[in-house]
């Protein structure tokens, strides 16, 4: 490590004039929202700046100390949302909301089939007591899954009257409500129509769009909780009298004494003060190979002690550490794709105001026309049903999911729907080095020179050992049917290797070092040793997969922690630029800079250090074989050992693209043609519910093609 890397804690370690805080606001929906709270906010005297997480459903405010929190939540209510404090562990908000949207989604599912088999019967021309009869099964059904699948539409539309303000949740439950109340009116009457059916079918389709969004924004943030998970819980703390006692790593604190056993995760940062070992620092640093440290170097947590016991005095603990530090990197890039847009979200924030004023004077109108009072609420709530904006919400999602899931049969996961519109705007790839354009995986280049009693001596001595290199000396081995021989007296020495006895003879792997090309231990049999050379491989279609993405106009370059020689090694294979031994907070500068010149980078990398920078890039990938925060915090996940899927994703995401703009023509053209029909009295709600049924499925037939676009380009 060419830096400590607790030289993160420095970042905004300046004094300020304001205190930061956060606030979870789960009321935001759109981008409107996020525009609303945002410049409420900033015209709060005291608030020097306010930005919406919109993922989390959080927002960051930097206020004078005098103005309290209490007053912000107050302003924000104001603004017309509820809002609380923010947990200062980001470990991100639980699935509460999630669970309450699903079973919402539930409870409307079943109303919708059970209603639409009672209306099958209406439909066919069932009249009389029969009808009647159905209506009131159909009422008995449909009141209570509306009041309770209705919840989280009509909770979100007091609370924007109630601040006299307006959102989209407000004309989908004047209409549901409406056509709810009608359709009961019609039920005790003894009336031929009722559109419980409508009303239900309205809300099942608007909650699955609401499920999706909550499900993929839970997944956005579970990175940060994959990150500090991997921080050691606690640790065997000396006391002064020579006793020891096990610490909570939240209570853990400077100048206090760890005892950390072999092959233990570090829960606090701190120096060496006895003992000499070796440590496996990738997650932090990227390099695939271990370091040995001794007394007086720094360690941080989440290292892990592969060698001797040692004594290490805390530095910084809990929140205080280098990885606290790298996962509030994480959680802050995060917030810099809040600000992304969608086309879908910008068409919505006039959608409210267009639906009352069309659906306010179509009553009016027929009201003057002499329809009276039923006719003229009929019309009216027709056009708030069949102005819905399912189809113009589904233009996107639709378009995604088929894409998601053609690219998953092919090797790539998409773990965030709007990866893929990013994907297409791609102009500049990084790629980290280790486990990325190589495998990962350090292996021996050639193990012809070893004789059979070598090569079982060979696989005794690093199957017993941890080293990633004996790992991979011991998976070749055990590859080419190599039997284990039986060693005595083996004991493995931190920075030296593993020794043992065979056949009363000496035997031992040496410790790793440095070659030109790659690392080598030494295997000692008898006296006389023999070199064993590893190589970390590069992919085997990374040429192609480069040449593929020139061939799309994008360029391509190198970002790791790893060491110099070995990235350049690297970059002079591939005829890439590259720079090494960058921290976490190096690469997320980089990409910062670059997005301020205007790229759009698609970040790949693997690393437990590469996390802040898989969060903050305007698009990221991750191997499968990457670290568990790795995967959680990048954009989409490939498997296997082939590159190709890189390529691949960013073809199908443009495809995608234009899909999605069809999309929106189609709805746009629906719209067209099916408002002035309800307008001008041609559509009953039922048939209203119908058409914007109809709508939705026009978009997902036309999304499917998406999927064969995939399969044309041989993905």
């Amino acid at each position: 490590m060419n830096a400590p890397v607790s030289a993160l804690t420095a970042q905004g370690a300046a004094a300020q004039a304001c205190i930061d805080s956060r606030f979870t606001v789960p009321g935001m929906r759109c981008a409107g929202c996020i525009g609303k709270v945002e410049r409420g906010l900033a015209a709060v005297p005291g608030v020097a700046a306010a930005r919406v997480n919109f993922s989390a459903r959080r927002v960051a405010v930097s206020h004078d100390p005098a103005l309290t929190g209490d007053a912000i939540i107050e302003e924000l209510r104001k603004l017309g949302f509820e809002a609380e404090r923010a947990a200062e562990n980001p470990l991100g908000r639980d699935d509460a909301e999630t669970r309450r949207l699903l079973r919402a989604l539930a409870v409307a599912g079943f109303g919708m089939m059970n209603i639409m088999l009672l209306s099958v019967s209406v439909w066919a021309g069932a009249g009389g007591e029969t009808r009647e009869l159905f209506h009131l099964l159909s009422a008995l059904i449909a009141i209570p899954v509306i009041a309770y699948a209705g919840r989280p539409f009509f909770g979100s539309a007091l609370m924007a009257l109630r601040y006299r303000r307006t959102n989209m949740d407000v004309p989908i439950s004047i209409g549901v409500l409406l056509a709810t109340g009608m359709s009961l009116y019609e039920t005790l009457t003894g009336g031929p129509h009722a559109y419980f059916d409508g009303a239900v079918m309205l809300l099942f389709f608007l909650l699955a769009g609401r499920v999706l969004d909550a499900m993929m924004r839970s997944r956005a943030r579970s990175g940060i909780a994959a990150l500090l998970g991997r921080m050691g819980r606690g640790a065997h703390v000396l006391e002064a009298d020579g006793s020891t006692r096990y610490v909570e790593a939240d209570r853990l604190a400077p100048g206090m004494i760890m005892l950390v056993a072999a092959g233990e995760a570090l829960a606090a940062d701190g120096e060496i003060v006895e003992g000499r070992t070796t440590v496996d620092s990738s997650m932090l640093t990227g390099e695939s190979d271990p370091r040995p440290a001794g007394t007086g170097e720094t360690i941080h947590a989440g290292m892990i002690n592969l060698g001797n016991p040692v004594r290490v005095r805390v530095t910084a603990a809990a929140q205080d550490t280098a990885l606290a530090d790298i996962a509030r990197l994480m959680d802050e890039a995060g917030q810099s794709r809040s600000r992304y847009v969608r086309i879908a979200d910008k068409a919505a924030r006039y959608y409210a105001p267009a639906v009352h004023s069309l659906a306010f004077l179509s009553f009016c109108g027929w009201m003057l026309a002499g329809a009276g009072l039923y006719k003229s609420l009929l019309i009216a709530v027709a056009v708030l049903i069949i102005t819905c904006p399912c189809a113009l919400g589904l233009a996107v999602p639709a378009a995604q999911v088929v894409a998601a899931g053609a690219l998953m049969k092919r090797g790539l996961l998409i773990k965030d729907g709007s990866a893929l519109e990013r994907l297409a705007e791609v102009d500049e790839v990084l790629f980290d080095k280790t486990g990325t354009l190589t495998l990962g995986e350090p292996r021996p280049v050639d193990l012809t020179m070893l004789s059979p009693r070598q090569r079982s001596i060979t696989l005794a001595l690093a199957q017993a050992s941890r080293h990633p290199l004996s790992r991979g000396l011991a998976s070749a081995l055990r590859g080419e049917g190599v039997e284990p021989a039986t060693l005595d007296a083996l004991s493995e020495t931190a920075g030296h290797g593993m020794a043992g006895r065979w056949a009363g003879e000496e035997v031992a792997l040496l410790r790793p070092e440095v070659e030109a090309g790659g690392l080598a231990v030494d295997l000692l049999v008898g006296g006389a040793r023999t070199r064993i050379g590893f190589a970390d491989l590069l992919r085997p279609d990374v040429r192609e997969t480069l040449e593929q993405l020139r061939a799309q106009g994008i360029v391509s370059a190198i970002a790791s922690g790893d060491r110099q020689a070995a990235v350049a090694q690297v970059a002079r294979e591939l005829g890439l630029f590259a720079t090494a031994a960058m921290r976490p907070a190096d690469k997320l500068a980089l990409l910062e800079r670059k997005a301020g010149q205007g790229r759009k980078v698609l970040m790949i990398g693997d690393g437990l250090n590469d996390g802040p920078a898989l969060a903050g890039a305007h698009v990221s990938i991750a191997p499968g074989g990457a670290s568990d925060v790795s995967q959680q915090a990048a954009d989409a996940v490939f498997v296997g050992d082939r590159l190709m899927p890189v390529s691949m994703a960013i073809r199908v995401a443009r495809a995608t693209m234009r899909v999605v703009r069809q999309n929106f023509a189609l709805a746009a053209i629906y719209n067209l043609f099916a408002v002035p029909l309800a307008i001008f009295g041609f559509v009953t709600p039922l048939l209203a519910a119908i058409a914007m049924s109809a709508s939705s499925l026009i978009v997902v037939g036309n999304s499917l093609r998406v999927a064969r676009a995939a399969g044309r380009q041989g993905a």
